[in-house]
């Protein structure tokens, strides 16, 4: 679906990737799970593109529900893989980090599951190779995205900043669905390596005043990066949900 000029999404607010598109071709932002490589041609179609224009897929980090269609895009188009350094190992398989569940409604867990199992996401192909990046980066692809390092969910989380479109792609630096109990709106994400980092990375957002919040989890957000900030602190600090 298209969000705004050159920016759209596939998936939903269960899982998402995101793509923005140029004159000088489409860069993809996370690759979601393995089934969404059909919602990618079509939404490619409705683009007026092809997958032969896409340049280039950067990562927000290596976790499977994020590299889902990422090796058949390498493999089969030889587009490259961008993933923060610290996290290489992770997407290709080698560090397998141990998740931290913590709190969960049924209904959650249920919707997330029955979701990911439907798009191919029980099984994971992980990347045979990957082109390394790292904090400050402004990569040459549609877009010029640079680099924001946001250790914390995991040793290479990067937020991705692409100007151009006024967005802000954040992958599980925070949520606004937490694919665990359901509940909506800005606040930490789950199956975070170090939360009290994470929160603290944060500050490396403040004052880009990107207006659109793109989470790897959750529906997108237009009330501006700042603020989406300051509610995603002041639900760590409460410890307690959004509403369902």
């Amino acid at each position: 679906m298209q969000l705004a000029p050159s920016l759209h999404r596939i998936g939903n607010d269960i899982v998402a990737a995101y793509l923005v598109d140029t004159e000088d071709g489409v860069t993809i932002i996370d690759a979601g799970l393995p089934g969404h490589w059909r919602d990618l041609e079509k939404e490619l179609a409705a683009m007026g593109r092809g997958i032969s224009e896409v340049r280039g897929l950067v990562l927000t980090h290596g976790d499977s529900d994020h590299i889902g269609f990422a090796e058949r895009l390498r493999r089969e188009q030889g587009v490259p893989i961008y993933v923060h350094e610290a996290d290489a190992a992770r997407a290709r398989g080698e560090f397998k980090p141990k998740a931290q569940w913590g709190r969960m409604r049924l209904g959650g867990v249920a919707s997330f599951f029955w979701y990911a199992a439907r798009k191919g996401g029980l099984r994971t192909t992980y990347l045979r190779e990957v082109t390394t990046m790292t904090d400050g980066d402004v990569l040459d692809l549609p877009g010029a995205p640079r680099i924001i390092g946001l250790p914390g969910h995991s040793a290479g989380s990067v937020a991705i900043h692409v100007p151009t479109v006024g967005a802000l792609f954040v992958g599980d630096a925070l949520t606004t669905r937490h694919v665990l109990t359901g509940s909506r709106g800005p606040q930490p994400a789950p199956f975070t390596d170090e939360p009290a980092q994470a929160i603290d990375s944060l500050t490396h957002l403040e004052g880009l005043g990107a207006t659109w919040v793109l989470p790897g989890h959750g529906a997108p957000s237009r009330g501006g990066s700042d603020e989406v900030i300051r509610q995603v602190r002041a639900a760590a600090s409460a410890g307690t949900d959004h509403t369902s």
